[in-house]
This record gives C-alpha cells, structure tokens and sequence, in this order.
C-alpha cells in the first residue's frame, strides 16, 4: 500500500484543498490525552510531504469533545460538504475512528469520495474509494471501529449492570438523601430539609392528591429544598416553590422508601437521528432492591401513593374510575357506571333553589362522535337513598359481622403461620444434618470436606431466607383486633351517622368516606331508576327509585288549593282570592305568597273559569250591553248604579264591573248570582 502512494495522487489531487479532521471523543481526552491531538495536527506535515502547500491543509477540529457515533458533528457535515463539491483532494484522519464510529457515515463518506476522485488518507497508507481494493479495505475499518465502539460501550454497561444487581452502583441521589465518606446512603443530615420532606408526605397522605400538596405548600409560604446538577453552583442545596412536576417525581421515586433502583427508563434513537426515552413498568426494571438505605416512608406507603396518582390521573382520561374527591356535593362522582354501555359517568351541576344539584350524565360518545346522549339521570335523589344506605350499613350488627369475619381470617392466618413455622423447622433441620456431616469428616480430606462446607453453607443461607420469608409474612398476616380496638369500632355505629349528617362535614369528607365504603354503583334509567351497588369486598345491593320529578312539576300548586281557587272565584276577584289565601297561610307551587297574576296563571295552566267568565254566563252585562238595552247613556247607567236603582259586581281590582238587568224587565229576568 505504501508503494502505491504517489501513483494515487495525481495533479488533479494536489490541485484541491487537502482537509485534515481532528476531533477527540470528550472534553477529557482533549485535556488529558493530549498525546492523540499531537499526533492527529502532526498529519499536516504528512500532507505537505505529500506535495500539498501549507497553506492548502484546511485543519477542521470543531468537534473535540464530541462522540463519532454523534449525529451533531458540525465538522463532520462541513467536511462531507466540502468533499461533495468537489473542493478536497484528500481527506486526512489519523484512524477511522476519528472520522466516524457510525457506518452509515463512513459509507456515506466513501460513496462521495468515490464519486470526486476523493483520497482518504490514514497511519496506514493512502486510500482510493473508486477502487475495490481500497473501497473494500475501508468499508472492513469502519465496520471493525463500529464494533469496537459496541465492544467499549457493553465492556462499560457489564460494569455498570454488575454492581446495580448488588445495589453498589453509586448514581444520584435525590434530595433528602446523601452519600456517607463510605458511600453509604443516609439521609440528609440537614434537619431543615429532613422536616421538610417528612411534611411533604405527610401533607400527600391528607390531601391525596399532587396538586393540592402543592397548593398547601404555597398557601403557607413554604419552600422546597433543590439540589443544583448543573453550572457553577453544582451541588449546592437551593429552596424553591414547590411545583406540580416536582411533586410527581418525588412520589414516583422509589428511593423515598428506601429501595435502590437501577433500569426504570430506555432510551432508543429514533429515525431522524433524536433519542426517545420511555418509562417502563415495574416489572421490568433492571434492578428494584427494597430496604436498601433508610427512607422517608415505607415502601407499602410508596406503592399506596402510586395508587392515588393511579387514581388522580383516570379523572382527566375516558374512564373517571376512583377519581378524586372534589369540592362539588355531587356524592357518587367518579363512582357511577352507566348499565347501558359500561362507561364512567360524568357530573353536571345545576342551579335549583339556590342549591348546585348534580346530574350523572354519560356523554362520552355524544362528545366524541355526536351522537344521542347515552343516560342523563337526576343525581339528588341517587345521593340522598345512598347516603342512607350507607348510614344503614354502618350498624352495630353489620360491624359486628366484620369483625366475625376477620377473626376467621385471623384463625386462617394462624393456621397458615403453623405450617410456615414448621417450614423453617424443616430448613434448620436439613442445616444441622449439613453441619453434623461437615464436622464428622477428616479434615485432611480436603475434597469431601469442601464440599461438605459449601453444602452447610448453603443448608444455611437457605434458613437464612427462610426465617426472612417467615417473619415478613407474619407481620403482613397480624389482624388481631384486641378488646380496646374492638369497642372503638363498633363505636362507630354511632359516631358515623351524626357526622354523616352534620351540615359542618365538607362535601369532600363524605366522598371520602363513600369511597372506604363503595367500590362503584351502576345506574340504569328506564321507567324508574335501578341502581347496582358495590361494596368493598364484593358485597352488594340493589335500589329501585322512581324518576325524579321535573323541575315544572315541583312547582305544581297543590290539587287543594287549586279547588279552593276554583270556589272562591265564584264570589271574589283575584286579588280577593289571593289575600284569603295569603292569610290562611297557603302558597304557590314555587313556595311565594299568591298574588292576582298568579291566580289569572293557575287559570289558564289548570282550566279554571276566570271572575269575568262566570259573571258573563250568569247573565251579567257591560255597562255598554245595559245602556243600549234599557236605551240610555253608558253615563246613567253609572249614575242609576250609584243611586241603587241596578246591581253590579266587580270582576278585577281595578274597579271594572258587570251589570244585572233591573228586576222589573221581565223579558230579561234572570236568575243572577248575589254579589
């Protein structure tokens, strides 16, 4: 290859610009490892022995610092482009390492080297892309410098995932927690921040949700301790406001409970050259090692928090299962299904009386597709009948049962501790024969006594688990309620009603208490209302309501007042009619005081005969009617009135009247009611 050297030069070649590309993998290599930089600036002299003049050896080093597999090389791109147009005679690299780790780059490279009669020169010797030989011979480097980048890189990981899967891999700690000079995990000796920790998951148990620890935090001032990763203040403890991200990640961080972690997200480089992490499930971390430094909470609180985030966040999605307690007074929400399609119903309010009354609504498909609307069922009603339910279940007996019950599942359980218990007994055993074997061999027989120990050893790391399993789950199975204990609960019989109807207990509380109680309630709506309700634990109950009246019909005046309308019309105006009604301490279907236009209303919605339809059809007249029959003026008709000489009667409260016929004219004699 060296001999070839000046053949595959040309004049063609020296004509162009010869390019030399430096770059180191970090910023520490560039500092450290300057033996390399040396070497690779050193080519330039290569290029000049070459036949290129000096100042015709373009240096391009502006991606020191940056890894070869890095899709970000401005260097890099500038070199491509300066070989596509044709610019570069010869491309200068001191190993095909710095030029590319990737090789969809390096063939990229060669191709249009190949494609301007670019040569490509290494410590090896001088390369043409246009020929096979060589095309052949570089496309083997670039493949050999991929893999040793994936070589390094899984050398590395081994490492690391070697001591994850012990715990002993020393990452980032979040704030609260600290390393000891031993590299041990306690917490952070700072009382400030240690408080402040301890009230922030206190504050989340009460609150049960994320947003509302923040806005507690914010409503007493309080701030949040931050630990600096990055800039000149690395490693400093700062206090911020609490925010909602923040919260998040501290209750999904399992290293609150004390459990060490390795392998919770992956990261995959997508298409167009931009990395995507995703957050895998549980299950499938590298490494979950619980009890492996102190913590804040316990690791069943941790996984009761994830639960209420679980919960917290189906409010916003398509199925509002358990979602949170809210301020609203609408009982079941989050609770109800709908029996028709399956779907979780939402919560509408209204205004009706003054009062914000809910109403279950199931619009899921309606919102989404336009479509009819599934159920919409009155939600007052449905909360009163299952508050009395629920004041119902939570009885002296029904206690009592629960506590028949769990002291059955206390005798199981201590049924299921005999046979553990004679598990481990059975394990000690198999570890004392181990040892009686062990210490009756010839200890110059150093075969048979090796493995002997390794047996007893195993005999007794087994024990060792064994007792461990043991004693975990006999503190998971302690459900013995004492005398004290049971008096408490049973005096709940009492202590829940009165707080169950205490107007002072917030709509928020008696959600709470619902969601102890009721695991969900299916609604149907057809000519009643059927309800389904399921109790914690799988016990339930089926309710039947009538469709709850609609707003007109609650304001609907009574049948009896509506006869007692209909008989005082007969001898009195409206306003008459009201004020008699008003003073025997009646009132209107919407509960105000009856007034004339409420009695000329009740009329016309209930068919009633008015004052001045009943007089007309006992034959009275209009002053006009009366002055043209007896052939005088309208005038002394009001002056005959005045004298006594015709009858009138009122028929409103402006004084307006209907008129008999004078008792003398008997071919208009009629029988007229009195006034």
């Amino acid at each position: 290859m060296i001999t070839n050297i000046h053949e595959k030069i040309t004049v063609s070649h020296l004509k162009r610009t010869a390019y030399l590309y430096v770059r180191q993998s970090t910023l520490r290599q560039v500092v450290e490892n300057q033996e390399s930089t040396r070497r690779q600036y050193a080519l330039r002299d290569r290029a000049v022995a070459l036949g290129w003049p000096i100042e015709r050896v373009v240096v391009i080093d502006s991606d020191q610092g940056k890894s070869g597999a890095a899709t970000d090389r401005e260097g890099f791109q500038r070199l491509v482009t300066e070989v596509g147009m044709g610019r570069a005679g010869i491309v200068l690299g001191l190993e095909v390492s710095r030029l590319a780790r990737s090789c969809t780059d390096w063939h990229r490279l060669l191709e249009i080297c190949a494609l301007t009669d670019t040569l490509i020169l290494d410590e090896d010797g001088v390369y043409d892309p246009s020929h096979f030989n060589d095309r052949l011979l570089l496309g083997l480097k670039g493949t050999m410098s991929e893999a040793e980048l994936h070589v390094l890189r899984a050398r590395l990981r081994g490492g690391i995932l070697s001591k994850a899967r012990r715990g002993e891999l020393k990452v980032a700690l979040p704030v609260g927690l600290v390393y000891t000079a031993d590299d041990q995990v306690v917490l952070d000796p700072d009382q400030q921040v240690q408080k402040t920790l301890n009230l922030f998951f206190q504050t989340f148990r009460r609150m049960g949700s994320a947003l509302a620890t923040v806005k507690a935090f914010r409503k007493q001032e309080l701030l949040f301790p931050v630990r600096v990763w990055t800039g000149p203040r690395k490693g400093e403890l700062i206090w911020e406001l609490l925010t909602h991200s923040r919260t998040l990640r501290i209750l999904r961080n399992p290293r609150y409970a004390g459990a060490f972690f390795f392998g919770r997200t992956r990261t995959r480089r997508t298409v167009d050259g931009r990395t995507h992490t995703e957050r895998l499930p549980q299950d499938e971390w590298y490494a979950l090692l619980p009890d492996a430094h102190p913590g804040y909470i316990s690791w069943t609180e941790y996984e009761d928090n994830l639960r209420r985030l679980r919960e917290n966040a189906k409010a916003h999605g398509q199925d509002r299962r358990q979602s949170p307690p809210r301020e609203g007074p609408a009982l079941l929400q989050g609770l109800v299904i709908c029996g028709r399609c399956g779907a979780r119903m939402t919560v509408q309010y209204h205004i009706r009386r003054g009062r914000r009354v809910p109403d279950y609504v199931c619009q899921n498909e309606y919102v989404q597709h336009g479509t009819d609307m599934c159920q919409h069922v009155a939600g007052g009603e449905i909360d009163d009948a299952i508050g009395d339910l629920l004041v119902e279940a939570v009885t002296p007996l029904a206690l009592e049962v629960a506590l028949g019950v769990q002291q059955e599942l206390n005798a199981r359980a201590e049924e299921m501790d005999q046979l553990r218990r004679q598990q481990v007994e059975r394990v000690r055993y198999e570890a004392d024969m181990a040892q009686r074997r062990y210490l009756r061999v010839d200890p110059d027989n150093r075969l048979v006594a090796d493995a002997l120990e390794a047996d007893w050893n195993e005999k007794l790391r087994a024990l060792e688990r064994s007792q461990d399993e043991y004693e975990r789950q006999r503190q998971a199975d302690r459900l013995v309620v004492d005398e004290k204990q049971r008096t408490e609960i049973l005096a709940l019989a009492t202590d829940f009603p009165r707080l169950w109807r205490d107007p002072k207990t917030p709509d928020r509380e008696r959600k709470r208490m619902v969601r102890l109680l009721l695991e969900d309630v299916t609604l149907i709506k057809r000519d009643k209302i059927m309800l389904n309700i399921r109790f914690k634990g799988g016990a339930t109950r089926s309710l039947t309501l009538p469709i709850p009246l609609m707003p007109w019909q609650t304001w609907q005046t009574e049948p009896l007042v509506i006869k007692k309308i209909d008989h005082l019309l007969e001898n009195h105006t409206a306003a008459e009619a009201a004020e008699i009604l008003n003073a025997e301490g009646l009132r209107s279907g919407k509960g105000g005081r009856f007034t004339s236009r409420a009695i000329h209303y009740i009329c016309s919605a209930y068919g009633l005969k008015d004052r001045f339809t009943r007089l007309r059809e006992a034959g009275l007249l209009t002053k006009e009617e009366l002055a043209d029959h007896l052939g005088i003026s309208p005038r002394m008709v009001g002056e005959w009135y005045q004298r006594g000489r015709v009858q009138a009667c009122a028929y409103n409260n402006r004084g307006e009247r209907l008129y008999e016929l004078p008792k003398g004219d008997l071919a208009h004699k009629r029988q007229v009611t009195a006034c």
